[in-house]
């Protein structure tokens, strides 16, 4: 895998180290899995206020509940082990 270097806070570095001894695992993967988890945080994050967003809007709402009342037809349609 190629890597490069970043720079982080002396503090930020003792940090990794001691999450990776306590683990038993390298810099590396912790700041990945760092980065991986932050990185779902944030999406999710941002998918929870553009729903917030949409649900103060009750025009846009009704419509998105409107869709959903469409999708939830398809689950009855009884296509079980049909291809």
């Amino acid at each position: 895998m190629k890597t490069v270097t970043v720079r982080v806070p002396s503090e930020i570095r003792r940090t990794l180290q001691q999450l990776a001894g306590a683990s038993n695992r390298n810099m590396q993967s912790v700041l990945a899995q760092a980065v991986e988890e932050y990185r779902r945080r944030w999406v999710l994050d941002r998918t929870n206020q553009a729903y917030a967003e949409l649900r103060s809007r009750s025009d846009l709402w009704a419509e998105e509940e409107e869709e959903r009342r469409a999708w939830e037809a398809t689950l009855s349609d009884d296509l079980k082990g049909e291809r």
